[in-house]
């Protein structure tokens, strides 16, 4: 069994003395894990850091078996991204949700798509907050527990919508949702098309997207969600691109 193509190094272990057990996210085999030998050591440690993009050959004797990668450097956002914190926060969140959430060797095209969009840019702090909470918004479509933000679940308009439901994640109209707001999640109007959002918009999509990964998605396999998500909140937070006291 054999294949090849682009990835995104989400981990690395090491594996023995020298080799180190990798997983990748690819957009046609989906987060798929190998054998590097030589992995740990010091020509290959620059490369297999996360958030780098490798060309991948894979090869085992049985689909089913771990198999072993054969790996070359196509670009090394790492290094730069490693010098900046927040930039850093973000990463470590991308690749610990893309490792926790999505199955083994399941294809998602368009959240390998959206992985590689936020990646390329986390240097406009503008401008990638918006875009990890439509990452996160597309693994829940992925995974089979998208939003419907397409009308009111009480009225059936699709005017004014303004929060969503967390028992059937429908969106709802500011008129329905006006008893019910202390229950409700607010819906940030950038997941509508609104072209800019305020750190309070951040903030309320976080607490959206993350409350039905954690209650749809995790609670079935008894996890919560990862640490370096919490870790990325808390620096947008400090750095003024989330409100305190909305994201959770």
């Amino acid at each position: 069994m054999e294949w090849a193509g682009e990835g995104y190094v989400l981990s690395v272990k090491k594996h023995g003395e020298t080799s180190a057990i990798v997983e990748v996210l690819t957009r046609d085999h989906g987060r798929h894990a190998g054998l590097v030998r030589g992995g740990s050591g010091k020509r290959l440690r620059p490369v297999l850091q996360p958030g780098n993009k490798i060309q991948v050959q894979w090869h085992a004797r049985l689909s089913e078996y771990l198999g072993t990668f054969n790996i070359e450097a196509l670009s090394a956002r790492a290094a730069e991204i490693m010098e900046d914190r927040v930039m850093l926060s973000a990463l470590n969140a991308m690749t610990a949700m893309a490792r926790e959430t999505l199955p083994e060797r399941e294809v998602h095209t368009q959240v390998y798509d959206g992985f590689e969009i936020l990646l390329n840019n986390l240097d406009d702090p503008d401008i990638w907050p918006v875009l990890y909470v439509q990452w996160e918004a597309g693994l829940l479509q992925a995974l089979g527990y998208g939003l419907d933000l397409s009308a009111c679940a009480a009225t059936g308009s699709n005017d004014q919508l303004t929060h969503v439901s967390p028992r059937s994640g429908r969106a709802v109209s500011a008129s329905a949702a006006e008893p019910y707001l202390d229950k409700l999640f607010a819906l940030p109007q950038f997941l509508m098309g609104q072209p800019y959002a305020t750190p309070a918009d951040i903030a309320n999509g976080l607490a959206l997207t993350g409350y039905f990964l954690e209650t749809r998605l995790q609670w079935g396999l008894n996890r919560t969600l990862p640490e370096a998500r919490a870790q990325m909140i808390a620096q947008l937070i400090a750095q003024g691109h989330a409100s305190l006291g909305v994201a959770r």
